[in-house]
């Protein structure tokens, strides 16, 4: 029987260089999603204060409906759905053949939009905490709209939006667990072929929880000098 050095090491007779290329697609998926789900998330919360009712309505249906469906449910959806639709397009044009839809692509998306979904009450939160007066005195000085909203309103957003915005990165970083659901070779998969093969689940799944920890509290640490950095920032202005 192989020892747990000996499982977790690196090389033809070790898990090592599986678990670390499936800790490099959990990064690069969470690090992917994220600028997706803070774009999608900061425009969802413009929309959801906007004076014309239906753009308002139209960004309320949006959160309801990602905030409101799981997200392995949303993954499925994306990952299939995307498939069918595909399919049926081109067989508009007399093309009949199997379309596959890119794994990291589709948990891009499907975690994209349930990610922007949460930020964007992180954004709306954070534009109600940030006085009228900002505005109204950006104007004053002959700011455009969107030059007082770069120079005046973003600033004090991310401030402001900051702590919430932490919390939904680790809860993305965790859920990118899910796309081992369709195939995507990302820590937990990778760990979970281990376990199969060896017959060694507590080993492989204990390494996987030690791997996520450790991100977690690395993110945790960047998020802090982030936050530093940024109150920094605001007290010198």
């Amino acid at each position: 029987m192989q020892s747990a050095w000996s499982l977790l090491s690196f090389g033809p007779a070790g898990w090592g260089d599986e678990i670390l290329a499936g800790v490099g697609v959990t990064l690069a998926l969470a690090l992917a999603t994220l600028p997706v789900g803070l774009t999608i998330g900061f425009f969802v919360a413009m929309a959801k204060q906007a004076e014309e009712p239906s753009i308002r309505l139209a960004g309320n249906i949006y959160t309801t409906i990602f905030r409101g469906l799981p997200e392995l449910l949303t993954l499925f959806i994306v990952f299939f759905g995307a498939q069918i639709g595909i399919q049926q397009l081109v067989g508009l044009f007399g093309v009949h053949r199997v379309i596959e839809v890119n794994a990291f692509v589709s948990g891009m998306i499907a975690l994209g939009v349930v990610f922007s979904s949460y930020a964007s009450e992180v954004f709306l939160s954070a534009f109600r905490a940030i006085p009228k007066g900002q505005y109204e005195g950006g104007y004053a000085i002959g700011l455009s709209y969107a030059k007082t909203m770069r120079f005046v309103v973003l600033p004090q957003l991310i401030r402001i939006a900051l702590p919430g915005l932490a919390n939904l990165w680790l809860i993305l970083l965790k859920d990118t667990a899910l796309v081992s659901a369709v195939g995507l070779s990302d820590i937990l998969r990778q760990t979970g072929i281990a376990a199969r093969v060896t017959k060694h689940a507590f080993l492989f799944f204990g390494v996987a929880c030690l791997v996520y920890l450790v991100l977690a509290i690395l993110s945790s640490i960047a998020i802090g000098r982030i936050s530093d950095w940024a109150h920094k920032s605001q007290a010198a202005r």
